[in-house]
């Protein structure tokens, strides 16, 4: 049997209307019970037809039309038989097909009569990618015939695979994290601010220092003269931090007014803005992912409040979320996104949304086995960006293609490997 070239040699057939042919790049092999009637070896999409559009295979004068029809039903085996290329009665027929799948599945098929043809008694599963084996008896005669029919399909060796950065991994269960979009700004932790006034009011003689420094607890900060005794007495910082303002200036007077703020920048929060539509999934504890507006600079953090009271002029609440910035990354006054968990769900079944390819009309995952890969049509249900959830076309622990699956796509593609449907 020829087999198909490595990459892009991929077998397939292609029809419109209402059946796809079983193609393949394969030799029909055909023989009775009395006779070895070989059947001509056909190239790649170069076969008969039968009046039903379908893939003819002969044996000496009997015939059968093999045709997978799919128009308002599940895919399913249409078999039309022939005698020297005339109708015979498909229940003088006994007809059997097994698909042979790739990892070594195989799915059988029996047949009934209904009016001119043998109907399959099972659904063609997605990929309609498979090697055919079809076993019919009429008249005392038994004929066999052998095919492929691929789709969706190339191969691609182990090291050009590496090469080409093909990673792969095995399905397995997972969690799927609901989440909801938050935006908000980075601010010092309200405790962790501290206004620095003078003790008396006065003149302000001296003040060491400015916006942005940083200062030690007990560090002389200004020189106030008292304006009571006319005595200078000395500011110092209560805490260790950084200056974030400076309200004062030589020559002015001290009051109530702050001379400095101080705040310990290892200390902050990002607050964020909760709209009334999601307020009731938003809850204390739950893990928000932070991020800078261009996504240069990522941290997670957890919901350590959400305050009372609504904002005046948006009406939203603010959702307080601590802010581990052990780099010194994050700025007071910063804009930030915010991805919050609100609901995490574990499912069975989940892939990678980085593995996920279009094929035809479907969403899918390329699945290896050995240095074959093909493609499997998924039925998806819940995502998070970064999994989703699978409810059927996938068998848990098949290996597949997480990176750079858009490389297989175009090996396939580029090889026509897809039928119409």
């Amino acid at each position: 049997m020829k087999r198909c070239f490595r990459f892009s040699f991929i077998c397939f057939a292609a029809v419109s209307g209402l059946v796809l042919s079983l193609a393949g790049c394969g030799n029909q092999q055909g023989s009775d019970s009395s006779n070895s009637h070989g059947a001509a070896a056909r190239e790649e999409q170069d076969f008969e037809r039968g009046p039903h559009n379908g893939r003819l295979i002969r044996d000496g004068d009997f015939a059968l039309e093999i045709t997978i029809f799919e128009t308002g039903v599940p895919p399913e085996f249409r078999v039309y038989p022939f005698r020297d290329d005339q109708p015979i009665a498909p229940n003088a027929v006994e007809l059997s097909i097994e698909l042979g799948r790739l990892g070594d599945r195989v799915d059988p098929f029996a047949f009934s009569s209904q009016r001119d043809f043998l109907r399959g008694n099972a659904v063609v599963l997605e990929p309609h990618s498979f090697d055919v084996m079809v076993s019919a008896r009429h008249s005392g005669s038994q004929y066999q015939w052998h095919y492929e029919s691929y789709e969706g399909r190339t191969q691609i060796e182990d090291d050009v695979a590496k090469a080409m950065g093909i990673e792969v991994v095995q399905a397995t269960s997972g969690q799927i994290r609901e989440t909801i979009e938050l935006q908000g700004s980075v601010l010092p932790h309200p405790d962790a601010v501290t206004e620095v006034r003078g003790r008396f009011p006065g003149l302000v003689l001296s003040l060491q220092k400015a916006v942005g420094d940083s200062v030690r607890q007990g560090e002389e900060l200004a020189r106030v003269q008292s304006n009571e005794s006319l005595q200078t007495y000395v500011v110092t910082a209560p805490r260790n931090g950084t200056v974030i303002a400076r309200d004062a200036s030589v020559g002015s007077t001290s009051s109530d007014k702050p001379l400095y703020v101080i705040a310990d920048m290892s200390r902050l929060v990002a607050d964020f803005k909760i709209y009334a539509r999601n307020l009731d999934q938003v809850a204390v504890g739950q893990t928000v992912r932070i991020s800078s507006v261009d996504g240069s600079t990522a941290t997670a953090g957890t919901i350590e409040r959400i305050l009372p009271t609504l904002d005046t002029n948006s009406r939203a609440a603010t959702a307080r979320v601590l802010v581990k910035d052990v780099d010194s990354v994050w700025r007071p006054g910063q804009f930030v996104q915010g991805v919050a968990v609100i609901a995490e769900h574990d499912v069975l079944l989940a892939v990678r949304e980085s593995g996920l390819q279009s094929f035809r009309d479907f969403t899918v995952v390329y699945a290896r086995v050995g240095d074959t890969y093909e493609v499997r049509m998924l039925d998806l249900g819940r995502r998070d960006g970064e999994l989703v959830e699978v409810l059927g076309g996938l068998e848990p622990g098949t290996t597949y293609v997480t990176e750079n699956s858009f490389l297989v796509k175009a090996d396939i593609e580029k090889s026509g490997a897809s039928h119409d449907h």
